[in-house]
Formats: C-alpha cells, structure tokens, sequence
C-alpha cells in the first residue's frame, strides 16, 4: 500500500510503500499521538521513517498504479 505522510512546514511529502493496512497505520498514529511520541513505519524493502507524531498533517491511502507492459 503506498502511503502519502503530509509534513507540517515541509515542501514535500513522504511516500513510501508499505506491507501494513491502513486500520494498522492509522492506529499507530493515534498510539503515538497520544504518547507524544514518533510515527515509526516501514516499508517494502525494510527501511524505517519516522516523523514526529506532533508534526503529521495528513495520512493518504492509496495503492500504487499497476505499471503494464505491452499493448493493451
């Protein structure tokens, strides 16, 4: 699942791709939400980002567009 983590006072935002559910995700937030602490989420190939949970201005959802090879 690709994830887009909106940054309060950063240009860009953080895409990662990732194994977990957006239930597990979001539930990770509010954990660290409520404990003042960091979002820490891995992706796809193992690496770690972490964000200060104070500092999230938005999650998104998404799956990443299924690339086609050929002639449709």
């Amino acid at each position: 699942m690709e994830v887009k983590i909106g940054v309060q006072h950063a240009q860009r935002e953080l895409t990662i791709d990732t194994d977990a559910t957006a239930e597990d995700i979001s539930a990770q937030l509010v954990q660290a939400l409520s404990e003042e602490g960091v979002l820490r989420l891995t992706d796809t190939k193992g690496r770690q980002v972490v964000v200060p949970a104070a500092k999230v201005a938005y999650l998104e959802f998404g799956s990443p567009a299924v690339g086609t090879v050929g002639f449709r």
